[in-house]
């Protein structure tokens, strides 16, 4: 099932900081949204749709329909992106990948060069990195490619850029913390948010399996303030490529690069427990692009206290490997699209891969 999400007004979807009126005073959107955010509002719109079906006051039924944090019961998602939809074409958007360089006329592809070479000392523990011929220039603001835009980036091309203006704007809002017991204002306690307010035909999209009862169009709630999403089943647009499509068997080529769609979680930082989970073998890392990590958290509402914070390698990283014998990808991988040592399920480290030619000494 693809869905194609509107907003009615606009949304909230604040990071992955604490934030309580009094303590801090600016909430801060992020957007597109964490996939598990969006994997909420679908298991809680799809329970609402069943709603005849199981007894929501009672935790076990619950559980037993749509699972919880620890079990997805079948629920797997690729997404959210963002996407423009006007009734008849889809063009989605994804992050600028973080080994292309900024420069006049769109973005340029940075080149492997060995880390130890000539005057270059560095204490990076990959063998190659990733530089520019280019003189160094300040990256602008977020940008994004349309998906053709990326294919064409990874494929070692240079491109243009959509600026984040041209698909959404940020809405300051100011607001007051209230007292429960008086129903009265917080002395103190003023705070900001930001909202998110898409361009017209500007939205989200993300492909769902487990859920596919779902009527043709509705109403749902979702992010910060349960602000209204206005959904859409697509009939005719295509979905996103899979790796299943794209490597049938799961045989890779010797040299390979991976882009990072939506951000993903790895037990090491910004590696993985170990590589042998998602490949057979497990290949040489050769270098790395990533952008600042983003420290996802949330609220348990239940408990009523702030969920754990902890850091995800961002969406545009990309990693560069090379193989000295014949590699697959783990069926697991296959049947996600994604890389994660948590989360895959639901979206989190979803990946384009691609053949790269031109490794220095190979």
């Amino acid at each position: 099932m693809q869905l194609f999400l509107a907003p009615l007004d606009v949304w909230l979807f604040r990071n992955g900081k604490p934030f309580t009126a009094g303590e801090d005073h600016r909430a801060v959107s992020l957007f597109p949204p964490y996939p598990s955010v969006i994997q909420g509002t679908l298991r809680s719109h799809h329970l609402f749709l069943h709603k005849d079906q199981v007894n929501v006051f009672d935790r076990e039924a619950v559980r037993a329909f749509i699972g919880d944090e620890q079990d997805y019961k079948g629920l797997r998602l690729r997404g959210p992106f963002i996407a423009c939809w006007d009734g008849k074409t889809l063009q989605r958007y994804f992050p600028v990948p973080a080994d292309m360089a900024p420069a006049e006329g769109g973005y340029h592809p940075l080149r492997l060069q060995k880390a130890q070479q000539g005057d270059l000392l560095t204490s990076a523990p990959t063998p190659f990195l990733l530089l520019s011929d280019l003189p160094p220039t300040k990256r602008p603001g977020e940008r994004w490619l349309t998906e053709q835009d990326l294919l064409a980036a990874l494929g070692g091309q240079s491109v243009r850029a959509v600026e984040e203006s041209k698909l959404f704007e940020r809405e300051a809002r100011f607001g007051i913390a209230r007292d429960d017991r008086t129903r009265s204002s917080r002395e103190g306690a003023l705070y900001e948010a930001e909202f998110i307010r898409p361009r017209e035909n500007v939205g989200l999209y993300v492909e769902v399996s487990g859920f596919e009862d779902w009527p043709p169009t509705g109403v749902l709630r979702m992010g910060g303030e349960g602000r209204g999403a206005w959904y859409t089943r697509l009939a005719s647009a295509s979905p996103l490529p899979s790796l299943a499509e794209c490597f049938p068997d799961g045989r890779l080529p010797q040299s390979f690069k991976v882009y990072f769609a939506t951000p993903t979680f790895f037990k090491r930082g910004w590696l993985p427990e170990d590589w042998a989970n998602f490949f057979e073998p497990a290949p040489q890392l050769l270098a790395a692009a990533l952008n600042r990590y983003e420290s996802v958290g949330g609220f348990d509402w239940a408990n009523q206290t702030h969920k754990p914070a902890r850091r995800y390698v961002p969406a545009g990283s990309v990693y560069y490997f090379h193989s000295a014998t014949p590699i697959r990808l783990k069926d697991s991988v296959l049947q996600t699209n994604a890389l994660s040592d948590d989360g895959a399920a639901i979206g989190y480290g979803q990946i384009f891969l691609q053949e790269v030619n031109d490794v220095p000494g190979n």
